[in-house]
């Protein structure tokens, strides 16, 4: 490491009698002020990891730690972007990044990063330079992974094919290469080092190539360089040799022998001739052609074919005249020059049976009906043989397997009659073969194919994938909306197959099932022709016709049911005190009240009661107390699920003598339904009698007399509910088991009796409105629904008077209804 500093330092004060251009010089000079420059020489290899230790760079440049910080200690790269960074704490110049040398620098033999180190007060500027030191981190790489070579078997050993060497981006002994071949007994490779150092490699061949023992050689090269570990690159050689005309065609036999029957049609061919070149293309290609010193009689009966080497027949073979042919065939290639091979074929003429026997078919009945009696004649088929003795006589099969049979009634005479019962859906026609064979040696036969259509009858029902389908559908449907689509399959063909849908007609109530849902003939399209309303109708049960159009037509009904679901299109409604006293105000007007002010916190005043005529979550009632105007605080509030008006703490002079109550009852829909309840409470004191305090005076007065039963009375009722659900349980049990018992006639409508089951506050379908279920359905025997709304009941206040007992007792129960339909 060598180090060069220069500091200059100047002080430049204004004492004594200096004039004024003087100190415009000096304060100048101040401007222009430049620390001097030192140098440092570091070095780091390659690829170094984060945090990797380069130098202490602040000790030397005899920098202090504790005033890098002041001095604004910084690091500038040239072109090296934060590679290196200086941990201002130690002073230390550390490796911030990955360091890539051949990025940096390429191929150049000197690879460093100049770095400026610049302090202030007073500013100084100091150059580093980071040597990058190349460590063998690339292999040697080919310009290609695979390269083929194209060589005649014909080129002599020692000839040289040029290769394309490696390279490394590495530099020094990490660049420096050597090579090596996979071992070959027809190759070696050849390297040669050029005046400027630079390898040239080769190819070369050691003995003659034969393409057609080897046509193609498979040759590695491996590059490896001179670093530490070494690293390798490898070129896969593929030679392909290429052919020259050293073969001659050769023939798989030297003599051929071949049998033929006399009389053979002309173009018959008697053998096809093959011989085989072991060379390639144009060298292997090889024609065909008689020997130019056979007989004019041979050439006069046969014919060969130049590409395929078949020999046909061109005249007509008679054993008679002539018994064996004796040919002569050359084959020769294409190459230059050609080359030939010879064989020789022997043609022995026999004598034949040279008659095949004749099938003729009449009087066909087609196509046959798949309800045809068994016997059925189809067809009948006369054969005949013009040759004699066994070479005539013909006997007659039918193939394949089939539900008909050949039945002979004369001689040579034969009938198609049904040997068994025929199903159109499983097969719709059949592909008959007759063969006539006779009793020549060999024998000769003929074959006739027989083409059976099976005609269609409707013995097919349309059938529905099942018997019963549920579809649910939001009630305030659009009129006209499609709500599902029925689809029943004949396996029957054209009109017996083609099916229309229709309605089964009934009565719901009062009204035709038509005016609710309609069906399409054709698509089985189902729609609802007006909109539903879960409140009068939850279920709409009824059946759909298939029907073909066969004669006479079949047919099939689905179930459908279709539950309407509900919607909250219902908003609360505000119920009147119980007994219609308690106060003026209806159930949609305001109600009036008159509270002691001597009553303590916890003080029932009155209950605001409501329905909802929708069912669930949509009937499910909270209560909630909308604040003061002028924001105070209320003395009062009301019970999210009961919706009781009680006192929060006990009443004084300080509250108003007539307090407006705003009760915002709202359900529990998407998007919830509220009503406004207002209710009027009266203060008075204990000394005042007003008439129309009087009757909630003296209802107090009984309340507090008869609290202490109010715990009895609970316990009572949630045992009496306990039990009633328990046997309400068991009653539904033995109604669906015996439905069929109790069912009523078709199309009735009857809802269960309502039965009440105590459940807690909370249950707020409790408010719901009891009113009458329809539920209807088509045919079948009759149904029965539970349905129960019985949440747990948590604990309750006992501060309420006893004429609000039994209103408790309501509040907590819920309707349990038997419907029973069909």
């Amino acid at each position: 490491m060598e180090i060069e500093q220069e500091v200059f330092h100047m002080d430049l004060t204004t004492e004594g009698r200096l004039g004024r251009r003087c100190f415009m010089f000096w304060l100048l000079l101040l401007a222009a002020w430049v620390a001097g420059s030192g140098q440092l020489h570091y070095s780091v290899p390659e690829e170094a990891k984060h945090g990797t230790f380069v130098g202490r760079i602040a000790q030397d440049l005899g920098l202090e730690l504790t005033e890098l910080v002041p001095r604004l200690f910084r690091v500038a790269s040239k072109g090296g972007g934060d590679l290196l960074e200086v941990n201002l704490q130690n002073g230390i110049l550390f490796v911030n990044g990955r360091i890539d040398r051949e990025e940096l620098c390429g191929r150049s033999a000197e690879c460093s990063l100049h770095l400026e180190v610049i302090v202030d007060r007073p500013l100084q500027v100091f150059h580093v330079e980071v040597e990058v030191k190349d460590i063998n981190d690339n292999p040697p790489v080919f310009p290609v992974k695979e390269q083929r070579l194209l060589i005649y078997e014909s080129r002599l050993p020692d000839s040289l094919f040029p290769l394309e060497g490696a390279a490394d981006t590495d530099v020094g002994s990490n660049s420096a290469l050597t090579y090596k071949l996979s071992s070959s007994e027809y190759f070696a490779l050849d390297v040669k080092t050029s005046s400027d150092g630079n390898k040239q490699i080769g190819l070369r061949l050691k003995k003659s190539l034969d393409r057609e023992e080897a046509p193609e050689h498979s040759l590695l090269l491996m590059a490896t360089d001179g670093g530490k570990p070494e690293l390798t690159g490898s070129l896969q050689l593929l030679v392909t040799v290429l052919d020259v005309n050293d073969n001659a065609p050769s023939f798989e036999q030297a003599e051929y022998e071949v049998r033929i029957f006399e009389n053979a049609d002309n173009g018959t061919m008697v053998i096809r001739v093959n011989a085989s070149d072991r060379d390639e293309g144009t060298n292997g290609a090889i024609s065909y052609s008689f020997s130019s010193l056979l007989s004019p009689m041979v050439l006069d009966q046969f014919s060969i074919d130049g590409k395929t080497g078949e020999i046909v027949i061109k005249g007509n073979l008679d054993f008679e005249q002539e018994t064996l042919y004796k040919i002569r065939v050359d084959a020769t290639d294409r190459g230059h020059p050609p080359m030939a091979g010879h064989c020789t074929v022997l043609v022995k003429v026999l004598d034949k049976n040279d008659n095949v026997p004749q099938i003729a078919l009449t009087s066909l009945s087609l196509p046959v009906r798949e309800d045809a009696q068994l016997g059925t004649a189809i067809a009948l088929i006369s054969v005949s043989d013009s040759d004699s003795g066994d070479n005539g006589q013909v006997t007659c099969s039918l193939t394949p397997d089939t539900p008909f049979k050949l039945v002979s009634t004369f001689k040579n005479y034969y009938s198609l009659v049904l040997d068994s019962a025929l199903d159109r859906e499983t097969t719709s026609d059949y592909e008959l073969v007759v063969t006539a064979r006779d009793g020549g040696s060999p024998p000769l036969w003929a074959t006739a194919s027989v083409s059976v259509e099976v005609a269609d009858v409707n013995d097919n029902a349309p059938v529905f994938a099942q018997a019963e389908y549920t579809v649910f559908v939001k009630e305030n449907n659009a009129p006209g909306s499609h709500i599902f689509t029925v689809w029943a399959r004949d396996a029957d063909a054209q009109e017996n197959a083609r099916v229309s849908y229709s309605l089964v007609e009934r009565r719901v109530g009062e009204r035709a099932l038509s005016s609710y849902v309609s069906v399409h003939a054709e698509s089985g399209k189902v729609y609802a022709l007006q909109p539903l309303d879960h409140e009068e109708l939850e279920l709409l049960q009824f059946q759909v016709s298939a029907r073909d159009a066969g004669v006479p037509a079949l047919g099939s009904n689905v179930t459908l049911q279709v539950f309407v679901l509900d919607e909250n299109d219902n908003a609360p409604a505000l119920l009147g005190p119980p007994g219609g006293g308690g106060g003026g105000g209806g159930g949609g007007g305001a109600r009036s009240e008159v509270l002691w002010r001597s009553v303590g916190a916890g003080h029932v005043v009155t209950k605001v009661r409501a329905v909802d005529a929708d069912s669930g979550y949509n009937a499910w009632l909270s209560y909630e107390l909308q604040p003061a105007a002028a924001g105070a605080r209320s003395p009062f509030r009301v019970g999210l699920y009961t919706g009781e008006i009680s006192t929060t703490r006990a009443l004084d002079e300080a509250d108003a003598a007539r307090q407006r109550l705003l009760v915002l009852v709202k359900d529990h829909g998407e998007p919830a339904l509220t009503a406004t309840a207002t209710v009027l409470v009266s203060l008075v004191d204990s000394g005042q009698s007003p008439k129309l305090s009087l009757r909630a005076s003296e209802g107090a007065v009984a309340s507090e007399a008869t609290l202490v039963d109010v715990n009895v009375y609970l316990i009572i009722a949630i045992c009496a509910v306990c039990s009633l659900l328990v046997l309400t349980l068991v009653l539904y049990v033995a109604l669906r088991c015996s439905g069929a018992a109790v069912g009523r006639s078709e199309g009735a409508c009857a809802p269960g009796k309502p039965v009440l089951v105590c459940s807690s506050a909370v249950g707020s379908w409790s408010y719901s409105q009891q009113r009458r279920q329809r539920v209807c359905s088509g045919k079948g025997p009759p149904k029965t629904d539970l349905m129960a709304f019985s949440p747990s009941l948590p604990p309750h206040s006992v501060g309420m008077d006893v004429g609000d007992h039994q209103e408790l007792k309501e509040d907590r129960c819920a309707i349990v209804s038997l419907h029973t339909y069909k």
